[in-house]
């Protein structure tokens, strides 16, 4: 534990909570609340092993394609996590932010994400950021068109980074993604440009401390030459 390198951000595309539903003859908003539960053991893991960035892809843009039931399900379960764990978050210094466009969310749910958002602004141990309606095409896209609105003609790639939804957030060490696909699905297409990436098979409710542990562990054994080649 002691010599191991801890990435300073680990983001998180979690996947397989409908087909863990799914395998024990439950809906899949069962899958989703289980799901829940895995983000409260993960972030207890990070927490533990001193990770300082840790980001969940918990919606994407392509995500409006579900049901209505199962989106208000996951809606709901995004609301109650926030609304429920405030005293959470200030014993464990832990900052709550959110990337993503979320004007279309619906109003108690932007009001808990502001409330979570204000409150823990100060905090500094953890940075705990929800991808919420998010797609990386799409932020490009913004971020493009915040850029040309300034009047700026000549756009430079550090122009576009500062006016991507993650400008406060280092690029991730490791990406993860569980059950097993192995697909990025348009999550920080620009950010991950040199990122890690971990593909274990278990589904996203089977994911823990324990998961985060092993994942870091593999991740040691990666070498990151960034493009360059090492002597």
């Amino acid at each position: 534990m002691s010599n191991l390198i801890i990435p300073k951000h680990i983001a998180i595309i979690m996947d397989g909570n409908g087909r863990w539903a799914k395998r024990r003859g439950l809906p899949r908003n069962a899958g989703h609340r289980a799901g829940i539960k895995a983000i409260e053991k993960t972030i207890e893991g990070a927490l533990g092993l001193g990770v300082k960035y840790l980001t969940f892809f918990a919606f994407s843009t392509e995500n409006w394609k579900r049901s209505k039931d199962e989106i208000n399900g996951i809606f709901g379960l995004i609301r109650d996590y926030l609304k429920e764990n405030p005293d959470y978050f200030e014993k464990k210094n832990i900052c709550v932010k959110h990337i993503g466009e979320i004007s279309p969310f619906p109003d108690d749910l932007k009001d808990e994400l502001a409330k979570s958002e204000k409150r823990t602004s100060k905090n500094d141990k953890l940075v705990l950021t929800l991808a919420l309606n998010y797609g990386g095409r799409d932020e490009i896209v913004r971020a493009v068109n915040k850029i040309i609105n300034s009047g700026k003609v000549e756009i430079k790639y550090k122009d576009i980074e500062k006016n991507l939804d993650t400008n406060f957030l280092p690029e991730p060490d490791i990406v993860i993604r569980t059950s097993g696909e192995e697909r990025l699905s348009n999550f920080m297409m620009l950010q991950m440009a040199y990122s890690e990436l971990y593909f274990p098979k278990l589904y996203w409710p089977d994911f823990d401390g324990k998961q985060l542990l092993k994942a870091i562990k593999i991740y040691n054994k990666r070498e990151r030459r960034f493009g360059g080649i090492t002597q």
